[in-house]
């Protein structure tokens, strides 16, 4: 289908060097940020994770338990998956922070409380099960952001724990990492005055090592197979910002990092880029007006 909307008409356009168009929710919306401003919007609660498909399709969630797919030209919900209702979780309690769609057209979901991730196909029909190891075992908090890697293993995020693990294809621990609180001690809370070790997002780098987030920990790092820091960003390092809740990562095709920085509040960036062999900044989004001090997740669609 060609879409002709201004978002897909951007979603789909080759991009500018020194362009940033941005999906990113806040405020009751889910919107495109282009060009210092707001592209195209449309209602939409809180989201912990959002994908676009090569069709221009926007994937989020609904309410934390449902994975949409949003036709942006019709702004309306085309295909849905409700996990509180679908394969055997009738009636348990489940949130839903990360799934991913797969190369092969189906769907990764994280169901925390339930405590597994599941591979659905485009029907709802239940392909995969893997069980998750849980220490602390809490809807909310079980998970964060998950991904399946090329090798068939799944990096999850389990927040609760202030842990990665990473499961191979039949659930077996493979690899895990404890975020560690660096000798401080936990403090509750949001925002920079806060600190802990909840993990929220991890990549799986072509050098074999993992870049992961803190989440209130207020720094990203970088860790080998070994489980040696070789790479990190704390709180203060970057001049004139504060990171606060460490939340997303993003790889973009010039190798540069995008780092969510959530609930660091007004005058400190949503999103930054990252120079990552220098630690330079060299772009910032500043959406604090627009959509609040509690942006999760966003998603660079022109880098």
């Amino acid at each position: 289908m060609i879409l002709r909307s201004a978002l897909a008409a951007v979603l789909l356009a080759a991009p500018a060097a020194d362009a940033r168009d941005v999906l990113i929710q806040g405020r009751g919306k889910l919107a495109l940020w282009s060009d210092g401003k707001i592209a195209w919007e449309m209602p939409w609660g809180a989201i912990h994770d959002i994908h676009r498909g090569d069709d221009g399709k926007i994937y989020v969630q609904k309410d934390m338990h449902e994975v949409c797919a949003i036709d942006p030209e019709k702004k309306e919900v085309v295909w849905s998956y409700d996990s509180t209702k679908s394969n055997g979780n009738e009636g348990k309690r489940l949130e839903v922070h990360a799934f991913q769609p797969l190369k092969d057209g189906n769907m990764m979901i994280a169901e925390s409380g339930v405590g597994r991730i599941i591979e659905v196909d485009h029907d709802g029909k239940l392909l995969k099960e893997v069980p998750l190891k849980r220490d602390h075992p809490e809807p909310h908090r079980d998970t964060r952001l998950a991904r399946k890697l090329d090798n068939g293993h799944y990096l999850v995020c389990q927040e609760g724990d202030g842990t990665v693990r990473e499961y191979d294809a039949d659930g077996k621990v493979f690899w895990e990492y404890a975020v560690p609180m660096f000798g401080k001690q936990a403090k509750d809370g949001h925002g920079p005055e806060a600190f802990g070790n909840c993990t929220f997002s991890s990549l799986r780098l072509k050098n074999g090592n993992t870049l992961l987030t803190t989440g209130n920990g207020h720094s990203v790092l970088e860790v080998t197979p070994e489980k040696e820091i070789v790479w990190k960003i704390e709180q203060n390092d970057l001049p004139g910002i504060t990171l606060a809740w460490v939340t997303t990562l993003q790889i973009l095709p010039n190798g540069n990092y995008i780092i969510g920085n959530c609930h660091a509040g007004p005058g400190q960036p949503n999103l930054i880029e990252l120079e990552p062999k220098t630690k330079k900044v060299v772009w910032q989004l500043d959406g604090f007006e627009q959509f609040g001090n509690d942006v999760s997740n966003t998603l660079v669609v022109k880098p």
